[in-house]
């Protein structure tokens, strides 16, 4: 797959939820990648998209603060995110190192708003 590395490709994978982007990442380089150039079905890049647009659902983002079952949610889409990637491993992980990084805003928000922070 095509990243941002000097070599130019990658098999070292990340997926990791954030607004607006593919939840594919170049684990090196840090380079989001096309979820349509990664080589798994697409009953999973489906999957792996509706979950990513669900990427901060426990935050009021006009208010710029944590909804009050913020963390639940998070947990929530973090557990999602990791069966996702075991899936993916399922799949491709033969030919390619793939690791979830799950979601911490929730906690940030949380810390700032008890005034930890």
């Amino acid at each position: 797959m095509n990243c941002c590395c000097a070599s130019g490709e990658t098999n070292d994978l990340k997926i990791e939820g954030d607004v607006g982007a593919d939840p594919i990442w170049c684990n090196r380089c840090g380079c989001n990648l096309d979820i349509g150039d990664v080589p798994i079905s697409a009953s999973l890049q489906e999957e792996l998209s509706s979950w990513a647009v669900k990427y901060g659902n426990w935050l009021d983002w006009e208010r710029d603060k944590l909804l009050p079952n913020g963390i639940k949610l998070e947990d929530k889409f973090n557990r999602i995110g990791l069966n996702l990637t075991e899936k993916v491993k399922q799949e491709i992980g033969i030919n390619y190192n793939i690791k979830f990084i799950p979601s911490t805003s929730a906690r940030f928000y949380a810390k700032v708003q008890n005034g930890f922070l």
